[in-house]
């Protein structure tokens, strides 16, 4: 996995945690994790981030991830705690719990294939 694949999952995450917000805004519920996918079906929605970026380039997709992080973060402040955290919103998880799972949750997964990439272009 290159890291303009993985600017293009870590945008991936970004749009689809707003995605689940602006369904919630508007009195519907979101599919979790995706339209079309379950959560056993995670690397095939990978791959359809990957797929979704591919044709912007490097810098396009780093612009865009910094965007998509102030946009995430603007929704996060504009919430209440009690909106956050004082109810569940998928199953057990809260809205707050939800978007951390999986905004932070993926840089994780970035940082470790990132650093295993750089170990095999030295």
């Amino acid at each position: 996995m290159s890291p303009a694949d993985l600017l293009a999952y870590l945008i991936g995450w970004h749009e689809q945690v707003l995605s689940w917000l602006a369904f919630a805004d508007a009195g519907r519920a979101p599919d979790f994790p995706a339209n079309g996918y379950r959560w056993n079906q995670l690397g095939e929605l990978a791959q359809n981030f990957y797929d979704r970026h591919r044709s912007l380039p490097f810098g396009e997709r780093t612009q865009r991830l910094i965007q998509l992080q102030s946009t995430v973060l603007q929704e996060v402040t504009a919430r209440s705690e009690a909106d956050l955290y004082g109810t569940g919103w998928y199953g057990k998880w809260t809205k707050g719990r939800m978007i951390q799972r999986n905004t932070a949750s993926p840089y994780d997964n970035a940082r470790a294939r990132l650093r295993r990439w750089l170990k095999t272009q030295s």
